[in-house]
């Protein structure tokens, strides 16, 4: 059985959707006011990975993901760069969906764009207003904390003491800080002709009460999963349930998945500090943005990972050894092999599951795999396979990849002939070279290249080859 670490009640519980093997999935998507980092991406990926697992072992899923395109930063962003809100968050929707596809990551079913549900964001607001959970002031409408008893459960927070009676206008702010927030925000010049027209007068819904309107609107009142980064859980998340259980009367979520941070050069990354990669940065090559997406996949979502140049090499390095090993199961011509297979699928497919069955821990399943890929290894040397053996090893990793996602083609990698094993280990033996400053070294390594057929081009962003 299938056991989720859930945020709510800090433990692994069994995995019981409400409505049997359907699941009801709903995933915070970005606010598209810049280019997701990777920190942000690495959180879709493991969404892709627990949404793939799920199919793979036999439910049905609808997954519904907003776009956050109104928001006190959009608007910023908006003001700065001098063009009209709509303009600036399609450019940088349009630049979200080419990273999912970069990074294979299946698409939700609805994306829902915050700017086409505000009536259902003002419906929320004034059933809120009505059940005395919210109330208006100078045009804005906040919601009172003090209303819900179990305000801060989901984040840990001890409640007593933390109310001061003050009111935050920010979309976010300190976890020190649990005060009535915005719901609706009353119309300023900052705004400009940001605006929708409501009971309370010109204004815009707060960051908050999208979420919860959106979700509800398409998953229902009550709904199986609502995935996230940690960051969220306060006061985004907590601030969710506040709304909507006050609203409804019944339980929001059921369970509560949440990523841990990604860090790079081991400090937390955000925009807010500039401390950020995009896909586009790190991602000079296909391989790798397939490398980061292994990267991302064969670490537990809940260990914190610290991103570095040398871990995304390993990663690469990893990902060669992976895709020779299929290309050389496809070649396998035999009828003579010794070596039974099947015993081995069998083992590796038990272990995978059991390990995927505990909170998707995917450095065990990952490593059991590994065991495998080295045996596969052992009877290629010895030509032990036989033809049919070796597809029954071939489709056992492709079966594995249904849930991982790793071996995949980018559209620039069509018609791309890729390199030999022995010619990438070339490459990459002479960019230690060139770290280690040993230029005799690279210069050898470079002409044994050429020699090869391949030309070397070094870069600010890095190594680059060509056929010649």
């Amino acid at each position: 059985m299938l056991q989720l670490f859930n945020t709510m009640s800090r433990s692994k519980e069994t995995f019981t959707p409400l409505n049997g093997k359907e699941v009801r999935l709903y995933s915070c998507g970005p606010t598209v006011y810049n280019n997701a980092h990777i920190g942000n991406l690495s959180t879709y990926v493991v969404v892709d990975l627990f949404k793939r697992y799920l199919s793979y072992r036999g439910y049905s899923l609808l997954h519904v993901m907003n776009l956050t395109d109104v928001d006190d930063k959009t608007i910023r962003a908006s003001r700065n760069e001098g063009v009209p809100l709509a303009e600036l968050t399609q450019r940088y929707t349009a630049g979200f969906m080419k990273d999912l596809e970069s990074l294979n990551i299946g698409h939700a079913d609805n994306y829902t764009a915050a700017t086409e549900h505000i009536d259902d964001m003002i419906s929320l607001i004034e059933t809120l207003v009505e059940k005395g959970f919210a109330y208006e002031s100078e045009g804005s409408v906040y919601y009172k904390i003090a209303m819900f008893p179990e305000y801060g459960k989901l984040a840990g927070l001890d409640l007593e003491g933390m109310l001061d009676g003050a009111r935050v206008d920010n979309d976010e702010y300190a976890k020190e800080s649990a005060r009535d927030f915005a719901l609706w925000k009353a119309w300023t010049e900052e705004d400009g002709d940001v605006f929708w027209e409501s009971s309370w007068g010109r204004g815009r819904p707060g960051w908050h009460v999208e979420c919860s309107a959106m979700a509800m609107k398409y998953l229902g009142e009550t709904f199986d999963v609502h995935t996230g980064a940690v960051d969220l859980i306060f006061p985004h998340h907590q601030n969710e349930i506040a709304q909507s259980e006050a609203a409804t009367g019944k339980p929001y979520v059921k369970y509560w998945l949440h990523r841990e941070f990604l860090n790079i050069g081991g400090s937390k990354m955000a925009k807010s500090t500039g401390n950020m990669s995009t896909l586009s940065e790190i991602g000079r090559t296909p391989a790798d943005i397939k490398a980061f997406r292994y990267l991302v996949v064969a670490t537990h979502y809940r260990t914190g990972l610290n991103f570095t140049e040398e871990v995304l090499e390993a990663a690469k390095s990893t990902m060669r050894r992976l895709t020779n090993l299929l290309d050389r199961l496809e070649t396998v011509d035999s009828s003579g092999g010794a070596a039974q297979v099947s015993d081995s699928i069998v083992r590796t497919r038990q272990l995978f599951i059991e390990h995927m069955d505990d909170d998707l821990n995917t450095a065990r399943a990952v490593a059991d795999m590994f065991e495998l890929v080295q045996e596969t290894e052992g009877w290629l040397s010895q030509g032990a396979l036989t033809t049919e053996s070796a597809t029954a090893l071939y489709d056992f990793f492709q079966e594995l990849n249904q849930v991982l996602g790793i071996f995949y083609t980018l559209p620039e990698e069509e018609g791309e002939v890729s390199l030999s094993e022995d010619l990438a280990d070339l490459i990459q033996r002479r960019e230690q070279a060139r770290k280690n400053r040993d230029w005799s070294e690279a210069d050898q390594l470079r002409d044994e290249l050429l020699a090869e057929g391949i030309a070397i081009k070094d870069t600010a962003k890095g190594t680059e080859w060509e056929r010649v």
